[in-house]
């Protein structure tokens, strides 16, 4: 499975952007696909993802800022960012993954973990002051 990002670029503090993902395959085992971000120095951060079941999650530096969407078990996941400011600057990677047994908790938390199966290549998002 390759996972395709786009979206990204240069917008200035307050403004919008939206990222889109979509996955090479659809698939039909419960899976999870979202986002995380790692910014110059800093960790990989959780931004957020959405289960093909529909459970949603964000990470807390973007609550309320950003809405992770998906039409159930669509093999594509956008993410709209809005009131971006400069700690928003990074590079953002859309991920999966795919249970394979055991329960649909353990593949959340294996998303939560970054213990994908998946990764995209990366988009750039910059957010100048």
């Amino acid at each position: 499975v390759q996972l395709q990002a786009s979206g990204g670029g240069l917008v200035q503090a307050g403004g919008s952007l939206r990222l889109s993902c979509t996955a090479s395959e659809s698939i039909i085992s419960f899976n999870v696909m979202g986002w995380y971000r790692q910014a110059p120095e800093k960790q990989r951060e959780l931004v957020a993802f959405r289960t093909s079941g529909g459970l949603t999650e964000y990470g807390d530096s973007v609550k309320g800022r950003f809405t992770i969407s998906r039409y159930g078990a669509a093999n594509t996941v956008n993410l709209q960012m809005d009131s971006l400011n400069s700690e928003d600057t990074a590079v953002y990677y859309c991920a999966m993954a795919v249970q394979a047994g055991g329960f649909y908790s353990q593949t959340v938390g294996r998303f939560r973990a970054a213990e994908v199966d998946y990764w995209g290549a990366g988009t750039e998002v910059t957010v100048s002051s």
